[in-house]
């Protein structure tokens, strides 16, 4: 029986995260599933970019690459079509996806690329010294904002649904039983998956915005999460400053390698003077 920590280098240990950052929590969690799954080493390919979530690369004894910032995406969509055979898994923050990298995600939505992006969601660039991000709430304080976000926050999974993801989830680093559940589906999913993990950030967002320890930003985020389930019979109003969670998008359509393949080898045959049905 395979344990998350034949998927994790401890001579990498002690991580960098700052003391209560929920990094580590969607780190283990993404082992454990590995794990579960009892996948082969050789099997993964982890594409991370630049940011807090970033360094996650630094602790999987998997296939990794790590790219520049907000380009996490379009590389693992060259690993995806080069090797359909590999579980593909992209790390990345707020700042990576959705702020530099929004571009790439909404594209691989698109395009239904068979491959698992995990997004850890702290609602700032922690990395760098919490500056405002893409999903900085409204009238949060941040060291770029400190009097107040004036701009509107983007909601990443409702972003990924518009896009055309054809799996869309997220947890709070409160529940990692249920983090693990929803990597585990967007693995296992053929196509474009999305899986938002809610992390606190005590050193900069938390602390600007006067949230507490580590602990009373992971209750707060419990407190806060509504099943998506219920969700659906809640008006905005009601669902204003909630956190939705749990399977948001789950739904069927054809990955975008399986077409590509499909006209390749179409076009082979007319080549080899074959006939084609075109229905």
């Amino acid at each position: 029986m395979a344990d998350y920590k034949d998927y994790m280098l401890f001579d990498k240990l002690p991580h960098t995260w700052c003391a209560g950052c929920g990094d580590g929590i969607v780190l283990q969690s993404i082992a454990a599933v590995f794990a579960e799954m009892e996948l082969d080493k050789h099997d993964i390919c982890l594409v991370s970019g630049i940011g807090c979530f970033g360094r996650v690369d630094d602790y999987l004894d998997i296939n990794c690459m790590h790219v520049t910032h907000g380009r996490a995406l379009p590389a693992a969509t060259g690993i995806a079509l080069a090797n359909p055979a590999l579980h593909v898994i992209v790390t990345m923050g707020d700042g990576d996806s959705v702020t530099i990298g929004g571009n790439h995600l909404i594209h691989c939505a698109r395009r239904n690329i068979d491959l698992t992006a995990i997004i850890a969601n702290n609602y700032n660039y922690g990395q760098t010294g919490g500056q405002y991000s893409g999903t900085t709430p409204t009238d949060s304080i941040t060291s770029t904002s400190p009097y107040g976000h004036i701009e509107q926050e983007f909601d990443i999974c409702r972003l990924a649904e518009a896009a055309g993801a054809t799996y869309v989830a997220r947890a709070t680093a409160f529940n990692p039983v249920q983090m693990r559940k929803l990597i585990r589906g967007g693995i296992e999913h053929k196509g474009f998956s999305l899986i938002e993990c809610m992390v606190q950030c005590p050193t900069h967002y938390g602390r600007y915005n006067r949230q507490g320890e580590a602990a009373d930003m992971m209750k707060m985020m419990n407190a806060r999460s509504i099943p998506a389930e219920k969700a659906k019979t809640m008006s905005a109003e009601e669902l204003e400053g909630r956190i939705v969670t749990g399977v948001i998008v789950n739904k069927n359509r054809e990955d975008y390698y399986t077409k590509y393949k499909r006209i390749i080898d179409a076009q082979r045959i007319r080549e080899e003077g074959g006939s084609v049905n075109e229905n």
